[in-house]
C-alpha cells in the first residue's frame, strides 16, 4: 500500500537513516521501535508529508488516506466535545449539504421531462447512495462509542473543549482521527494521556480495525496487544522483523550475538592487517603486500553492533534515613472544588517499604491526592505524614519545567550542593549525557533526554518516600526497565500513579482505584487487579473460573488479551513475577476485592446481598452493551465487504449489490439504536 524507497535524511553530516526501503501493507501494524533520538518520529513526519526526506521517496497511492497523531500538537478549538469531534464528518456533511441543494432545485424546477432534470435525479440518487454508504443516518452513535471508549462520559460531550486539559483534548483529536477511518494510521506516543481502561478500548479498536497502524509507543503491553510487525530504527538502518514485539527481542539479541562475534572477527582481521603494515612499511620487499593491505582496511566497511541503550545507565536512589512504620496515613479525607467533589471518604494506611500504585481514569483525583500529600492544598479529613518522613517527588510535567535555555550540566550544577557538583560529570555520563552531550540545550532535548535529566535531579537529595507521578511518560522501553530495577531496589516507600501495565507489573503491590468519588484498595498487582475488573464486567463469579484465568495469565508472557472461558476478554500478564499465589490466597484475595461497601442513591448502605444483586444487574448491562458493540462491528465488517464489491465496474451494475447493501445498512441503523439504549441502560444503572 505504502512504498518507502531509499529513504534517507540527514540533519547534520551524520545521516538519522540512510537508504532505508520497506513496504507497509494493508492490515499491517507495525510497532516503530529504536532508542530516542533514533529518528522514529521523523519517519512518521516524512510518511505523512508533514516534513521533506533529504533523499529518497515515499509512494502513496492517491485514494490512500492517512491519519496522524503526533506526540506534541498544538490546539486551538472553542467548540463543544461533540461539536469538535464532529468535524471528523466534515465529508458526511458536505454530501448532506449537497443533497439538500439538489433537493431545493428539483423541488423549483418544473421541466421534469427533460434531460438535465433526468440527470438531477439521478445525481441526487448518487448523492443519497453515498451518504447511506459513508453512515449518514448514524455518525451520533459512532462518535459517542468512541469518545465513550477514550473516557469521556456523557455529561463530558456538550462541555466545551476549553474545559479540558490538554490530555484530554489529545483524546479527542485521537477520536476524530479513529473516526475519519483512514486507510493508514501514524500514531505517535497514543497512550501518553490516556488511563489504563482507555488504554484496553483503543487495543481492542485497533486490533479489529481495518487500518494499516504504523505505531511508536514505549508501552510494552500496549505494543503485544497491537502490533504483528516490529521495525527497528539502528545505526542509520531498519531491521524488519514479520513478528510481534516480543518475539522480536528474542531475535534482536540473536542478531546483536551475530554482529559481535562479527565485529570481533573484524577487529583481529584489522589488528593483522595494521600489525603487518606497520612492521614492513619501509621495507621494498614488502610494499606490494603493505600497500595491497593499505587499500584492503580502506575500502573495508566496518560492522557496526547495536548499542544497548542502557549499557552505561546505572541508576540508583541514594540512601535515607529510615521513615515511621507508616509513611502515610488517610482518614476520611476528602476533597471538592466548589459543587464538584473529587473524592470523599478516603481511608488509607501506606506502610514503610511498601510500593503501591494510584490507578483510575484521568481527572478521578489521583494527582490532588498527591498534592494533598504533598501539602500543596488544602482538603477536608484528617492525612498524617510518618516520623522522619522524606520526599523526592517527580511531577507529571517535570520535564517542561526544565530550562530550557540552559545547558544540560548547568541544569544539575545550579541545583548540587557540596561535594556532589565534583561529580557531576559522572553523574551525567552515567544518564548518558557524557561528553559533549552534557552542553546540549535542554530546549534541543528528546522527550525521553528531558525525563532523564529531571530525574537526575531527583537524585540529588536523599528521600525515602517517593511519590511519582507519571515518571515513565516519555521514557524508552530500556530506560523504563532500568526505573523499574532501580525502584524495586529502593527500600523506602513508593507511590507511582501510572497507566503502564508493563511497568507497574511486579513493582506495586497494592492498587488503589480512583474512580467515581471513592478510592477503593485492591490487594495484588496490576494484572490482579484487571482481571478483577474484566471478571466485574464479564460475570465471572466463581472461584473455579476466576483460578483457570489465573492460570492463563501466567502461563502467558506477551502482554495480550486472551479470551475467558465466558467469552470476555481478561489481560494477560507482561511479567508473572511476584504474582503466583495458591487457591487459598487466590480466594482471600478475591473476597477482599469484591466485597466493597457502597451506597444507594438515598444514603442507605447496602447490604452485602443488595451489593452482589446490584453487580449482577450492572454485569447484565454491560454484556448488552459488549453483544451490541459485536454485532455492530460485524454489521461494519459485512457492509466494507459488500461495498468493496460495489466499487468493482461488476458491481456497480448488479442491482441486488445494492438491494443486499440497503438491507444491511438499515439492520445497522436497528444495531446502534440498540446499543444507544443499552449504553443509557447502563449509565442509569451506574448512578
Amino acid at each position: 500500500m505504502i512504498n518507502i524507497d531509499n529513504l534517507t535524511v540527514a540533519f547534520s553530516a551524520t545521516p538519522l537513516f540512510s537508504n532505508v526501503s520497506y513496504v507497509i501493507n494493508d492490515r499491517d501494524r507495525v510497532a516503530l521501535v529504536g532508542k530516542n533520538g533514533a529518528g522514529k518520529s521523523t519517519m512518521l513526519k516524512i510518511i505523512c508529508g508533514e516534513i521533506s526526506p533529504t533523499g529518497g521517496r515515499v509512494n502513496i497511492p492517491k485514494d490512500v488516506t492517512i491519519g496522524y497523531l503526533p506526540q506534541v500538537m498544538k490546539l486551538s478549538d472553542d467548540t463543544t466535545v461533540r461539536e469538535e469531534t464532529a468535524k471528523a464528518f466534515h465529508e458526511l456533511f458536505t454530501l448532506k449539504d449537497k443533497m439538500a441543494s439538489l433537493e431545493h432545485e428539483m423541488n423549483v424546477r418544473t421541466d421534469y421531462e427533460t434531460e438535465s432534470f433526468h440527470e438531477l435525479v439521478q445525481e441526487y440518487t448518487n448523492t443519497e447512495e453515498l451518504l447511506r454508504m459513508m453512515g449518514g443516518e448514524h455518525y451520533h452513535a459512532e462518535l459517542e462509542r468512541t469518545l465513550l471508549g477514550l473516557g469521556f462520559s456523557r455529561k463530558d460531550l456538550d462541555r466545551p473543549t476549553k474545559e479540558f486539559s490538554g490530555g484530554w483534548r489529545m483524546r479527542i483529536e485521537l477520536a476524530k482521527i479513529l473516526l475519519r477511518k483512514p486507510d493508514m494510521l501514524l500514531l505517535d506516543e497514543p497512550t501518553n494521556h490516556l488511563d489504563i481502561e482507555s488504554i484496553t478500548w483503543l487495543e481492542q479498536f485497533l486490533a479489529t480495525s481495518k487500518a494499516a497502524l504504523m505505531l511508536i509507543s514505549h508501552d510494552r503491553a500496549f505494543i503485544n496487544a497491537v502490533a504483528n510487525r516490529t521495525i527497528e530504527i539502528t545505526c542509520g538502518q531498519i531491521y524488519d522483523y514479520k513478528v510481534s514485539y516480543n518475539e522480536y527481542l528474542v531475535l534482536r539479541k540473536e542478531r546483536r550475538e551475530q554482529q559481535l562475534k562479527a565485529y570481533e572477527n573484524q577487529q583481529r582481521e584489522i589488528a593483522v592487517a595494521e600489525d603487518f603494515i606497520s612492521r614492513f612499511r619501509y621495507k621494498p620487499t614488502k610494499s606490494n603486500q603493505v600497500q595491497s593491505r593499505i587499500k584492503m582496511l580502506n575500502k573495508m566497511q566496518i560492522i557496526e553492533v547495536d548499542e544497548e541503550d542502557t549499557s552505561s545507565l546505572r541508576l540508583k536512589f541514594p540512601p535515607a534515613s529510615r521513615s515511621g512504620d507508616y509513611p502515610v496515613i488517610c482518614e476520611e479525607v476528602s476533597k471538592s472544588y466548589g459543587d464538584q467533589v473529587i473524592f470523599s471518604g478516603v481511608n488509607m494506611t501506606i506502610e514503610r517499604g511498601q510500593k503501591v500504585a494510584f490507578v483510575g481514569k484521568n481527572g478521578e483525583g489521583k494527582s490532588t491526592l498527591v498534592k494533598a500529600i504533598l501539602g500543596e492544598i488544602s482538603y477536608g479529613g484528617t492525612l498524617k505524614l510518618g516520623h522522619g518522613i522524606q520526599i523526592g517527588y517527580f511531577a507529571q510535567n517535570q520535564a517542561q519545567l526544565l530550562d530550557d535555555n540552559l545547558t544540560v550540566y548547568d541544569t544539575i550544577d545550579y541545583v548540587a550542593t557540596g561535594a556532589i557538583r565534583t561529580r557531576i560529570p559522572a553523574l551525567l555520563g552515567a544518564f548518558m549525557f557524557g561528553g559533549e552531550a552534557s552542553e546540549k540545550l535542554v530546549k534541543v532535548l528528546s522527550g525521553g533526554e528531558r525525563t532523564r535529566l529531571a530525574m537526575i535531579k531527583l537524585l540529588l537529595e536523599p528521600a525515602n518516600l517517593l511519590i511519582l507521578d507519571e515518571p515513565t511518560n516519555h521514557l524508552d522501553l530500556q530506560s523504563k526497565d532500568v526505573l523499574k530495577e532501580a525502584l524495586l531496589a529502593f527500600d523506602g516507600t513508593v507511590i507511582l500513579v501510572s497507566h503502564d501495565r508493563d511497568f507497574l507489573d511486579g513493582l506495586a503491590d497494592d492498587i488503589y482505584e480512583f474512580g467515581e468519588g471513592k478510592v477503593k484498595r485492591h490487594i495484588g498487582g496490576i494484572y490482579e487487579f484487571l482481571r478483577t475488573k474484566a471478571a466485574e464486567q464479564t460475570g465471572i463469579n466463581d472461584i473455579g473460573t476466576i483460578l483457570h484465568a489465573e492460570k492463563q495469565l501466567k502461563d502467558s508472557y506477551d502482554g495480550k488479551l486472551s479470551t475467558s472461558p465466558t467469552g470476555g476478554t481478561i489481560p494477560t500478564a507482561a511479567s508473572v513475577s511476584g504474582n503466583q499465589t495458591d487457591s487459598t490466597s487466590n480466594q482471600q484475595t478475591t473476597s477482599k476485592v469484591f466485597v466493597d461497601t457502597k451506597t444507594s442513591k438515598e444514603g442507605m448502605t447496602l447490604s452485602y446481598a443488595e451489593q452482589k444483586e446490584q453487580q449482577k444487574k450492572l454485569r447484565k448491562l454491560q454484556r448488552a452493551v459488549d453483544k451490541a458493540e459485536g454485532q455492530i462491528a460485524k454489521r461494519e465488517a459485512d457492509i466494507a465487504i459488500l461495498e468493496k464489491k460495489m466499487l468493482t465496474e461488476q458491481g456497480m451494475n448488479d442491482p441486488d449489490l445494492f438491494k443486499q447493501h440497503g438491507i444491511l445498512k438499515q439492520q445497522l441503523e436497528e444495531d446502534m439504536k440498540g446499543w444507544e439504549k443499552a449504553a443509557s441502560d447502563l449509565e442509569k444503572g451506574q448512578l
